[in-house]
């Protein structure tokens, strides 16, 4: 008999090997069609995993978070072992568990495409139906190489695997995969689920490997849960910045010009010049000095900042000329050293904060690029303070409280705050204990002070030093790190970077890096999904369409009030197409122009202008300088 003691603390007695599904079924039915998996002294078990020891456990339920990753987890393997029953000559590389679904590559001589999706989901249907057990087997190290001995993926897993590592594989029917588990223990538990798409993926992310078939779906304990997040991805479709931006003519993207490299039209670069004023008046106010530095950098630049060590794998090649070797910047920190040390500073200059709106590139494998979020070169305001010790807390503050203020001006909401810390993997990072230990305590202090909860990341940090990631989470569910400050002792020590303190003596500033809302590039295709294109009005391409009812009567008065709008900076165009006014305000409408201003008899002879805010049906006319203090009123508030 083993002893299992329940959260409530509560223990009882049972047979050994006893699972957790008995359990559960021994407290109640309900409990028992309820539970998912369990924790059995804080590791996560199958429902069908025999316990053979005392133990602590916690059951877990379909209503609890951990079920869904077990539950898709589970669903990867019956979408493997649906593949291998079409396709038997296919081999896996892994298989987990997403947020919203799972995932799992695949390596066939068939080239498997969207349509052959629906096939492969009805064959899994089947093979839940067949009611098969998911059973786990523990092996060493040497029996899983002999098991996969024809499965070169998963011989390269299992050799990169401790000599005395246990391994765990887990067989359904025929089918048998290396897995660490846990699952839900039976193949017809698994019944709502749809298979989404497919893509290439690198194995192991790297781009000078075989490229396998990745098939994404998604798994659910209920068929109302899958409609509804059926749902949501069709309206995320609506919604992604690919489409959004070919039809807003904001991007465009071309291979000849080069894979993840952003053409800005005239509708996007008029966003993006808003958020440049907005960032840089911003920053202006918060003390900030703005410089330019230039977009290439010596070889010899990134081996003193140690970037050269840490991050070549990012950057692109060399270039040599006239016995200089340059690369392209792929940031923009080491140049921001130099223009600190281009001068002798006192204690009295500090703090000093340079910006720079800075275009940086960097080496992204080609698979994962993705439109405007994931590119190649890109653009940002940048940010390094240069303080003395006592001024660190005062300025990290700052610099997160103005990442607020940008996040809160776009309407946009902080998912979680990250503190990114090294680990004991010390080629990583740079190796000064105590300059660590420093930083790292005064991230802590700070966070705790303000009483901002954060997610420690360990292994996370920059190379130079811990950092405090903001995530933010786009309407498209992915989470990404939207803003960052990091806190560098290092840099000053690797360019010699000093002030002459109040004692006379030199001393070391302490360098603060801050990225305040991403690249404009990131952003972009964020703000596109959080408005699925209807940009507020202060950052809309186009503000004011003004569009004269006929030509020849109406045109003059048109154009009169369009160098009106342009005097007072609104973004205003004339339509003077020769078009029906009906096509011309849908038109207007189609490209999400906020105000759309129909002129005819009537506002010439009140003086008066008649407008359509975008999405709406109803008519407003007023008076030239009421509208022009709406707008600007409008344009203030961010609205």
């Amino acid at each position: 008999m083993i002893q299992i003691t329940f959260p409530d603390d509560s223990k009882k007695k049972y047979k050994e090997g006893i699972t957790i599904e008995e359990i559960a079924g021994d407290i109640s039915p309900g409990l028992k069609k309820a539970s998912v998996a369990g924790y059995v002294n804080d590791a996560l078990y199958d429902l069908n995993r025999p316990i053979i020891e005392d133990a602590t456990i916690q059951i877990i339920t379909k209503n609890d978070k951990a079920a869904f990753e077990v539950l898709n987890h589970s669903t990867a393997h019956l979408l493997a072992q649906a593949v291998k029953r079409l396709y038997p000559d296919a081999t896996f590389g892994v298989g987990p568990a997403i947020d919203e679904g799972f995932y799992y590559d695949i390596n066939t001589e068939s080239v498997i495409k969207e349509e052959d999706l629906e096939e492969i989901e009805k064959m899994m249907h089947r093979i839940a139906e067949e009611q098969t057990e998911m059973t786990r087997k523990e092996l060493s190290k040497e029996a899983a190489l002999n098991l996969f001995e024809d499965d070169k993926y998963k011989q390269e897993l299992i050799n990169d695997l401790p000599e005395d590592e246990t391994i765990s594989v887990y067989s359904q029917g025929e089918f048998t995969d290396l897995c660490r588990g846990g699952h839900i223990g039976y193949t017809h538990k698994i019944r709502h689920f749809k298979l989404l798409s497919i893509a290439g993926a690198y194995w192991r992310g790297d781009s000078d490997r075989d490229q396998l078939q990745r098939i994404y779906g998604t798994s659910w304990f209920t068929k109302k849960g899958l409609k509804k997040h059926l749902k949501v991805l069709e309206e995320r479709k609506e919604r992604d910045h690919r489409k959004l931006g070919k039809e807003l003519k904001i991007f465009h993207l071309d291979k000849d010009a080069g894979q993840g490299l952003a053409i800005w039209l005239p509708n996007g670069y008029a966003v993006r010049k808003q958020l440049e004023d907005y960032v840089y008046k911003l920053e202006k106010k918060a003390g900030y000095k703005h410089i330019s530095t230039p977009a290439l950098g010596t070889k010899k630049l990134y081996e003193i900042s140690g970037h050269w060590d840490h991050y070549r794998e990012n950057m692109f090649p060399i270039m040599e000329r006239d016995d200089e070797t340059f690369v392209l910047r792929p940031m923009s920190c080491p140049h921001h050293m130099i223009v600190y040390r281009s001068e002798l500073r006192s204690y009295r200059d500090l703090p000093i904060r340079y910006a720079e709106i800075v275009t940086q590139h960097r080496y992204e494998a080609s698979g994962a690029l993705s439109g405007l979020e994931r590119v190649r070169a890109m653009t940002l305001t940048d940010a390094h303070l240069f303080v003395r010790k006592d001024q660190i807390k005062e300025e990290v503050l700052a610099a997160y409280n103005l990442i607020l203020q940008a996040i809160t001006d776009l309407k946009l909401e902080i998912e979680y705050v990250e503190l990114a810390l090294r680990d004991k993997d010390k080629g990583k990072f740079h190796d000064n204990d105590k300059l660590w230990d420093m930083a790292e305590t005064t991230l802590k202090e700070l966070l705790d002070e303000e009483n901002i909860d954060y997610t420690p990341m360990t292994g996370e940090a920059a190379f130079y030093g811990p950092k405090i990631d903001i995530q933010v989470r786009t309407a498209m569910g992915h989470v990404i790190t939207m803003s960052t400050v990091q806190l560098d002792f290092l840099l000053p020590e690797r360019f010699d970077l000093t002030y002459i303190g109040s004692d006379g003596e030199k001393h070391r500033p302490v360098v603060i890096h801050r990225g305040l809302i991403s690249t404009w590039e990131r952003l972009m295709s964020i703000l596109l999904e959080q408005y699925k294109g209807a940009f507020p009005t202060w950052l809309a391409p186009v503000q004011l369409k003004i569009i004269p009812v006929n030509l020849e009567l109406h045109s003059d008065y048109a154009k009169k009030l369009n160098d009106q709008f342009i005097d007072e900076d609104f973004r205003s165009e004339l339509d003077l197409r020769e078009e029906k006014l009906g096509y011309k305000i849908r038109d207007a409408q189609t490209n999400k122009i906020p105000y759309q201003l129909v002129v005819g008899d009537n506002e010439i002879d009140a003086n008066k202008v008649t407008y359509r805010k975008y999405g709406k049906k109803k008519q407003t006319t007023v008076s030239v300088d009421e509208f022009i203090a709406m707008v600007k009123q409008e344009i203030k508030d961010k609205t």
